[in-house]
């Protein structure tokens, strides 16, 4: 169980009651700062070996860094900053749980935080399993295939999604992001499972922000 059970509620507490954008801005960032100190705890809990331990903790360090500039330079409401902050949020818990199969998610060629323009967006994900065992794209929850916050309405088609388990998974979505204007943020995350004679083994979500720039 990690700090934070994500089950699509996100972390906004205290929005409605700040003054202002900016100094909502302040509480975020170091909200991201304090909360990371969970995740570390975490990682330190699960006793790994040292590489991996390294790059669960490189990775944390990396997103709170990251996050909390996107908070400073890119949000502009409130709205925004929520949508950032749980993006680092989820992003946190992914790398303290860790990557036991490969997963990519692109956007533009680019993974993690991205930026794209408003109207149709191709989403690129890529995964594959360990040697014998396939990946195919799963639910977030069990009426609910993608977890998505965004500053202005978006959909991702999900009517030609393939069922099967895949040696390597290397699908292509569209996202409809034609109601967005310039500044907006998606984040969104994708559930990739591992699996074996069709028999699931491993699951991980794989979360991606985008600037509409």
């Amino acid at each position: 169980m990690l700090p934070l059970d994500k089950d699509g509620v996100p972390y906004d507490e205290g929005s409605e009651r700040a003054s202002s954008v900016e100094d909502y801005k302040v509480t975020c960032i170091q909200f991201i700062k304090d909360i990371s100190s969970d995740y570390l705890a975490w990682v330190d809990y699960y006793k790994l070996p040292e590489d991996e331990d390294k790059k669960r903790r490189t990775q944390i360090h990396a997103i709170v860094e990251r996050t909390n500039d996107w908070i400073a330079k890119i949000a502009t409401t409130i709205k925004g900053v929520d949508v950032v902050m749980n993006d680092g949020i989820q992003k946190m818990a992914e790398s303290t749980a860790g990557y036991p199969f490969q997963i990519g998610v692109f956007v533009n060629n680019t993974s993690g935080y991205t930026i794209a323009k408003p109207g149709m967006i191709d989403i690129n994900i890529k995964s594959v399993g360990k040697e014998g065992m396939k990946t195919k794209l799963g639910w977030h929850q069990k009426d609910k295939r993608f977890l998505i916050s965004s500053t202005a309405p978006v959909t991702i088609d999900e009517s030609n999604i393939p069922d099967g388990d895949f040696d390597l998974l290397d699908l292509h979505l569209k996202m409809d992001a034609q109601k967005c204007q310039l500044r907006d943020v998606v984040s969104f995350t994708v559930v990739v499972m591992e699996t074996r004679d069709g028999q699931e083994y491993e699951r991980r979500g794989k979360t991606t922000i985008i600037h509409m720039g």
